[in-house]
């Protein structure tokens, strides 16, 4: 069966070298909490983590804006859950959904590709994916890269959070936000504004509230 799907890969940087100078409890303590992040922030934003490859994984949703949001939340909040950064790489398109649970096609290809040419903490997208791109995250120059196997050069740009002199925190996934109109907004019950970076983390904030008790009638006398 034919879908449309748009697909990332990840993985650690410097990976084997912290294994060769920490050892295997460390390690296994770093993807532990590699692999937590990743499932909070899939879970919340709507992308499956298709499959885990050692230390790193492979990620889809039919929506790239939402797959935009993740790999950037998560390239932005690694460093301070383990000692080292994530790279990525992003394409959208048609695939053939094979056998249930993979895909063929040339967009898993290239993402894959990209995340390995990408560079410590650098977040490479196709051009068709840059596009679909939240407001809040900066899409980099295009660059057309030769790709091994692929007959012409793949046009990609870097993202990552746009900075701003105005700023805002989602109080959901804690990101420093550029203030910008089309945020999802909310009101506290103090009357202050909170912005978000997206309306899944907007809904999931307002999952957390606190319900005001339920007034329960008197029977009448």
């Amino acid at each position: 069966m034919r879908v449309e799907r748009c697909f990332a890969f990840i993985d650690l940087s410097g990976f084997t070298a912290f294994t060769e100078q920490f050892g295997d409890e460390q390690t296994v303590s770093v993807l532990t909490a590699f692999r937590g992040r990743v499932r909070e922030i899939a879970a919340r934003r709507g992308v499956r983590v298709t499959k885990w490859l050692g230390d790193g994984a492979m990620l889809s949703s039919a929506d790239s804006g939402a797959v935009v949001a993740m790999v950037v939340e998560l390239a932005d909040r690694i460093p301070s859950v383990i000692p080292l950064a994530i790279r990525a790489g992003l394409a959208n398109g048609p695939v053939i959904m094979f056998e249930g649970d993979d895909y063929i096609g040339r967009p898993a290809n290239v993402a894959a590709r990209l995340c390995d040419m990408a560079d410590a903490g650098e977040t490479l997208a196709t051009r068709e994916v840059a596009s679909q791109a939240p407001r809040w995250v900066e899409v980099g120059p295009l660059v057309a890269r030769p790709i091994s196997g692929l007959e012409r050069p793949v046009e990609t740009a870097t993202l990552s959070i746009a900075s701003a002199d105005e700023t805002t925190t989602d109080p959901c996934c804690g990101l420093t936000l550029p203030v910008l109109r089309g945020l999802e907004t909310r009101f506290g019950t103090d009357g202050s504004v909170k912005r978000f970076c997206s309306a899944s983390c907007a809904i999931a904030w307002d999952e957390r509230r606190p319900r005001p008790p339920l007034e329960v009638a008197s029977p009448a006398g």
